[in-house]
């Protein structure tokens, strides 16, 4: 079975998720702003889905950061 194409990084609040994206971009990395995907939370929220093959150096980027992340889904 192939890896998934997507993965979702969930953080703690919006103005977290924010910031990462900004993270990610800087680091020259694609991803994008989505709502949380219903099958992973009921609760309103958003979160940053990146390229599967990608998340190696996102998690770098954002740990660089500072940030915490609290869950990773494939998406």
């Amino acid at each position: 079975m192939p890896p998934p194409e997507f993965a979702v990084l969930l953080l703690q609040a919006t103005s977290h998720a924010m910031r990462v994206e900004k993270v990610l971009r800087t680091a020259g990395l694609a991803c994008k702003l989505i709502p949380v995907p219903r099958h992973i939370s009921s609760d309103c929220g958003v979160c940053i889905r990146v390229r599967y093959q990608d998340l190696e150096a996102a998690l770098r980027a954002v740990e660089a950061a500072e940030v915490e992340i609290a869950a990773i889904h494939p998406a």
